[in-house]
């Protein structure tokens, strides 16, 4: 009888990836998966710190593992991920329950990990793998390429991993390591096998993924590949960063069907000033420029962005020009975060000087304006055909399917289908971010 894992996720999609990798080294290993770390022999954390919150997480579900080893010694509980590698051999004196604590580049070697803990070992693997002169690594490896998950109707392929920004707030240099590309072959190779496992929708990932570079392919080259694999319904990609997005990159959004109308495309904040001190290296008439451009040939296009409000000096005219950049931007969506100072980033040494109170406030009232914003959005697409890639059953509703329009909207139809269809939908109404609609008469399944 198979042991059972269960394995927690915090973050990212990249996270969200290697835990679905992780998974299936693991059921190679012998493992099946439950939903319930009750009922589990080894339990793993895949973590997340590019936030503090996500890690308070962490230790707070440690916590609460604890009982669970106190009950039964033989349970194996490890940390893996961002806030692994970030902390290292504190999370093995501060948290005895745990044995296991590994950085995203060793995941793979869970089963080398594995047969040292029942030897009575607790592990710490956080050591890099060497990153290649020409920054092209293939870092998943062969033997693992064909052990994705569809989850659904989508999968996940990480095209680069790590960073070499340095964005003074952002951690991911050091807990993902400088960047690395795989090349277009073995890229490919992974998607062909999702592809053929059930994915109709496939998300290209990366910390800066346009900034993908294998040789001579670049990140045009390598989402044009992608774009006309047979079988392939729609792909996604992110995150891009403001100084790698170009005109010719949206042009080829707006030709290719396959190429999904929404783009993720993070700004921070609006005060040039403030951009200097991040080493964003972007100015935000750039950045808006760039929108501009792209709206224009594709008027259609979703976007939405990441931004911190109380960023260290920043002044409450520099906050106004981030309100004035969403005003401008009319995003879909935002993801807002008040600052905080995160380990072994250059802004951890600034004084976090804007008052907890004042970080609330601003986070408070981006979160209105863009509550305007979106409402008034969700509104004119009251009456609009779209397409919706059906990802789900509802949870609560009979009848009702989930699923995901071109620009990444949630929507909720009418009707019994399959997921993986894609139905073309009239849409009637809408209750905050998510769009209900009525299938029209033809229906299409890919």
């Amino acid at each position: 009888m198979a042991q059972k894992a269960y394995l927690q996720t915090y973050g990212c999609q990249m996270n969200e990836h290697d835990s679905l990798k992780m998974k299936g080294v693991l059921e190679t290993d012998g493992y099946a998966f439950t939903d319930t770390p009750d009922d589990a022999s080894l339990i793993i954390v895949n973590t997340c710190s590019v936030r503090h919150n996500p890690e308070n997480k962490v230790y707070s579900l440690l916590g609460r593992l604890r009982k669970l080893k106190e009950a039964n010694p033989d349970v194996v509980i490890g940390v893996g991920g961002c806030v692994a590698q970030q902390e290292g051999e504190s999370i093995l004196r501060r948290e005895k329950a745990v044995v296991l604590v590994f950085g995203p580049d060793n995941f793979f070697r869970l089963p080398e990990m594995l047969a040292r803990v029942r030897e009575g070992e607790r592990v710490l693997m956080t050591q890099w793998q060497k990153r290649p002169g020409d920054h092209v690594q293939n870092f998943v490896p062969e033997e693992w390429i064909e052990s994705g998950h569809v989850d659904g109707c989508k999968a996940y392929i990480a095209i680069t991993k790590g960073c070499d920004n340095f964005c003074t707030f952002c951690v991911v240099p050091y807990t993902r390591g400088r960047e690395v590309s795989r090349d277009l072959d073995n890229i490919l190779r992974e998607a062909r096998y999702l592809i053929n496992e059930g994915a109709k929708e496939i998300w290209l990932l990366g910390q800066n993924v346009n900034s993908y570079r294998a040789g001579d392919v670049g990140f045009y080259e390598l989402l044009d590949a992608v774009s006309q694999l047979d079988g392939l319904a729609r792909v996604r990609f992110t995150s891009p960063h403001p100084n790698d997005w170009n005109d010719r990159l949206s042009d080829l959004m707006a030709e290719r069907d396959t190429i999904c109308n929404q783009l993720h495309i993070p700004f921070q904040a609006g005060s040039d000033r403030l951009l200097q001190v991040m080493n964003r290296q972007h100015t935000i008439d750039e950045y808006l420029r760039k929108i501009e451009y792209m709206r224009g040939i594709n008027p259609a296009i979703e976007l939405s962005t990441d931004l911190i409000v109380g960023f260290p000096t920043e002044t409450e005219a520099e906050f106004a020009e981030t309100l004035r950049v969403l005003e401008a931007a009319q995003f879909t969506q935002i993801f807002p975060f008040k600052y905080s100072p995160r380990p072994l980033t250059k802004a951890s040494d600034m004084n976090d000087d804007v008052p907890r109170e004042v970080k609330e406030d601003r986070l408070a009232r981006a979160i209105a304006l863009q509550a305007e914003i979106t409402d008034k959005r969700m509104a004119r697409l009251v009456g609009t055909e779209q397409s919706v890639l059906i990802d789900a059953a509802h949870a609560r509703r009979r009848g009702i399917m989930n699923g995901r329009t071109d620009g990444f909207r949630p929507v909720s139809v009418e009707g019994d289908f399959e997921i993986g269809d894609i139905v073309p939908v009239s849409v009637t109404g809408y209750s905050n971010h998510w769009l209900e609609a009525k299938p029209l008469a033809v229906t299409a399944s890919v």
